[in-house]
């Protein structure tokens, strides 16, 4: 009974962390596949294989960086699957804000390896700490440094470039 109990509080926990935190989740598979239909299905497995495996999860205080490593999971998993080399451009809507993206930067990190491209998007658009960020990858915090710094290296040139 208490095992149960322990079960559905986690399950909960985790429920109530990818509500808080859907467009945290959604921001980071749409910049793995750069198509806002396939980032929902995404984030949309990667919840369904969370709740579903919620009796995995060894510490509960871990659930979000748990759920973050889903989620890139899953994104790299989707970019395997359909051996997407460029993403289609997605059409315009009216709604939106104008912002300045930097074009040069977005091309420069697309052509990062995945686990340095996972590292760079995390840091610097999610800012996660190394240790958090070596918990989703499940690295070490001296391989997440030295991956980090030699992603930021590659990043200079291509944009010196």
């Amino acid at each position: 009974m208490k095992r149960q109990k322990k079960s559905q509080e986690v399950e909960e926990l985790i429920h109530q962390n990818l509500v808080e935190n859907y467009e945290k989740y959604y921001r980071l598979a749409y910049s793995y596949v750069h198509n806002e239909a396939d980032a929902q299905d995404i984030v949309q497995e990667a919840a369904y294989k969370a709740i579903f495996k919620s009796n995995t999860l060894k510490s509960p205080e871990y659930a979000g960086t748990w759920i973050y490593r889903i989620i890139v999971n899953e994104a790299l998993g989707f970019l395997r699957k359909n051996s997407r080399v460029q993403p289609e451009a997605e059409p315009e809507t009216g709604n939106h804000t104008d912002t300045y993206r930097d074009f040069d930067l977005e091309e420069a990190i697309e052509e990062l390896e995945p686990l340095e491209k996972t590292i760079v998007m995390l840091r610097f658009f999610e800012d996660f700490k190394l240790e958090q960020i070596a918990l989703v990858t499940n690295e070490n915090i001296s391989t997440v440094k030295s991956r980090l710094y030699r992603a930021l290296k590659k990043l200079r040139i291509a944009l010196a470039e």
